[in-house]
């Protein structure tokens, strides 16, 4: 399949920035991965994928430096790779990130990560502790992406973004960055740099094992880029927003910053369905209400936009094996009051 050509090349123009401060020539490394003078000097020229991921490579090793240049300080071939291994065995994600934060400074404090929890959000922060230069905007992206990426990667689910925000002006080719930073939307100009997500990714275990470290080294640089499909949390997420009110696959899509078909698409994978969502969140209002009010059971049935209460009483009796007013009595045998939460799981 041929790759699109949506890298900025303005990221190799920093890596040839690096050769030129550590001395080096970078030709070698430019036609091995086919950048050739002309597309290098374009303001808004575009490589692919894999002419990213050469010279990346070789830069990174040719330096021996795999921050190429940013810090006051070299970081040998290995470095990153170091931080990885240093949280595979975290219980949850929240843990890996914290250490991933303290081990980061191990190798330098001159981008210090930050990583806190407030109101069920979680955000991790990139504070810039030196003059990063021309090298600034490839600097926070790289660093930015490479966590992003590293978390997906050791829990094997995407993490929806509520929000990436960075602390510079919005570059020429600043069209790539939602590709990159998804699906919430990407600010600039920001007080900050870094990114927002649903805290509850944080109590996520990892999924990945000493074999799968090893063989993700081996080329750790699509990680800044690959895209993971799975969202773990997406019916989850769903739920809680069927349960603020029943909507339409476009507005709840739209709320999740997914697209009608994606949305229907994931939850498929996910092995459930917008409609047992649906079904869930209103046999669960209709269970809350039975509980705790005395509302006749045609107001019920209207509440939970059934209409009628014979058709209510219908699907009542296939989500529980109970009549609405059977459970209300506390005559019902085979669904306790107290058991929604695990019929939520089916």
């Amino acid at each position: 399949m041929k790759q699109v050509a949506a890298t900025p090349v303005a990221f190799v123009r920093a890596m040839v920035l690096a050769y030129e401060n550590y001395g080096k020539d970078p030709d070698a490394a430019l036609r091995q991965a086919q950048i050739t003078p002309e597309l290098l000097c374009l303001p808004n020229g575009r490589i692919t994928a894999s002419q990213m991921e050469t010279i990346s490579g070789l830069a990174m090793q040719e330096l021996d430096d795999e921050a190429l240049g940013w810090f006051s300080r070299r970081l040998p071939w290995g470095s990153y790779g170091m931080l990885c291994r240093a949280s595979l065995t975290s219980p949850t994600l929240g843990v890996a990130l914290k250490r991933w934060c303290r081990h980061h400074r191990l190798l330098t404090d001159d981008l210090v990560h930050r990583l806190t929890v407030t109101d069920g959000v979680a955000e991790l922060v990139v504070e810039e502790k030196r003059d990063l230069g021309p090298m600034r905007e490839f600097c926070l992206i790289t660093s930015v992406r490479f966590v992003i990426g590293y978390a997906c990667w050791l829990i094997d689910s995407q993490i929806a973004l509520d929000e990436t925000a960075f602390a510079f002006d919005a570059p020429l080719h600043s069209d790539v960055y939602p590709l990159l930073f998804s699906p919430g939307p990407v600010r600039f100009s920001s007080d900050w740099t870094g990114f927002r997500f649903d805290a509850r990714y944080l109590n996520l275990a990892p999924r990945r094992d000493e074999q799968s470290m090893t063989v993700m080294l081996k080329r750790p640089l699509p990680l800044t880029v690959l895209k993971y499909r799975r969202d773990r949390l997406l019916a989850q997420r769903a739920r809680e927003h069927l349960k603020r009110g029943f909507h339409s696959a476009a507005s709840l899509a739209e709320e999740l910053n997914l697209s009608v078909r994606t949305l229907y698409r994931r939850l498929h994978e996910e092995g459930t369905s917008l409609q047992a969502l649906k079904d869930e969140a209103r046999r669960d209002k209709a269970l809350d209400l039975l509980r705790r009010t005395e509302k006749p059971i045609k107001q019920i049935a209207q509440a939970v936009r059934f209409r009628s209460e014979k058709s209510f009483a219908r699907a009542f009796q296939s989500w529980t094996g109970s009549a609405p007013t059977a459970y209300r009595s506390g005559k019902n045998s085979k669904i306790p009051r107290a058991s929604s939460d695990r019929l939520a799981r089916r």
